[in-house]
């Protein structure tokens, strides 16, 4: 791979909103960071938060869930407990029900993402588990705010 195609850390300016997190003590590995597990953790976090923040996702009692298919990771710099997070959040993709969300993962106060991924959610109705005709309106109108 050449470094003009190797991914990038990007800036704030690339995402439409901002999710706080935190990082607990358990999230470090034995290097000193957080284990690569905890990004993909984090990434669910955020857009989850902000949809239960925007009222689309009920978690416990809501008619429409999302499924994660595929998701991936680049690092670019090392994150730890005890920093604070701020996810950036972007839709790249919008589908009849599914949603392709990317996600930068700064130190907070960081001008580059230490970590840059996305991963897709396909929206199925919670008892059958099939995908929705169409995305529910209250979905519709948080995911508008994450558009470039």
């Amino acid at each position: 791979m050449s470094d003009d195609t190797r991914p990038q850390a990007e800036g704030r300016a690339a995402y439409a909103r901002f999710v706080p997190l935190g990082t607990r003590w358990m999230d470090n590995d034995i290097y000193g960071h957080l284990n690569n597990v905890v990004y993909y953790s984090l990434f669910d976090t955020a857009v989850n938060q902000y949809l239960i923040e925007q009222g689309a996702l009920d978690i416990h009692g809501g008619a429409v869930i999302g499924l994660v298919v595929e998701t991936h990771c680049n690092f670019f710099d090392s994150l730890a407990f005890p920093q604070r997070i701020e996810a950036g959040l972007r839709v790249a993709r919008l589908g009849r029900s599914s949603v392709r969300y990317e996600i930068g993962l700064f130190a907070e106060g960081a001008s580059l993402c230490a970590a840059r991924g996305h991963f897709v959610h396909v929206y199925v109705e919670r008892n059958s588990r099939r995908p929705v005709a169409a995305l529910p309106e209250p979905y519709l109108q948080a995911l508008q705010g994450l558009m470039p």
